[in-house]
């Protein structure tokens, strides 16, 4: 018998090897669709972000954080949708969080704060970005947490090495600007 850990928040249970080895029988939940779907509206709002950053800094460092972003959430984005045709569900468009029906995933800027961004330029340009972008991020960290908070959700392989990826590159990636805010703000 092996012990395997709860979600978090969930008591530990006692399973046979086989069951520990078997993930087959696992199956995506609809908050991990939910989660897919919001998280490419997430990252699509991060891509034009850093968009921005080409016309309005002057730093190469802030240049070189848009393209690391930029490369990794646009391949994310790619699995995302790929994930999602695989199981039947609905691909949702990468702009659609432009429509603002419905509220925005967490740490996403309205409208307002991207005009203010998109307004911006230099050093302005580069303390407002990487405040927005903490925050951004900060909010798919809370997406992550809700994911793994639900019962049953985040369990399917695929989806729970996506999000701890995720959870972990968006830790290293806020430490990285908030030293990068530090440095802007001396």
């Amino acid at each position: 018998m092996l012990v395997q850990p709860g979600a978090p928040g969930q008591a530990t249970r006692t399973i046979t090897a086989t069951r520990a080895t078997d993930t087959s029988a696992i199956q995506a939940t609809a908050t991990d669709v939910q989660f897919m779907q919001g998280m490419i509206a997430h990252h699509a709002q991060a891509l034009e972000m850093t968009a921005l950053l080409a016309s309005r800094t002057n730093r190469e460092e802030m240049r070189l954080l848009a393209r690391r972003i930029e490369l990794s959430q646009s391949d994310e984005i790619g699995m995302m949708q790929r994930w999602l045709t695989t199981r039947g569900q609905t691909v949702p468009d990468m702009h659609a969080h432009h429509d603002h029906g419905g509220a925005l995933m967490p740490g996403m800027l309205t409208p307002e704060e991207m005009s203010r961004l998109e307004a911006a330029q230099g050093q302005a340009f580069d303390r407002l970005f990487l405040e927005s972008m903490i925050r951004h991020h900060d909010g798919a960290l809370t997406m992550v947490n809700d994911l793994f908070s639900t019962e049953g959700a985040g369990q399917e392989p695929e989806i729970y090495a996506f999000a701890s990826d995720v959870d972990a590159d968006q830790r290293i990636e806020i430490d990285r600007m908030s030293a990068m805010l530090l440095e802007i703000l001396k």
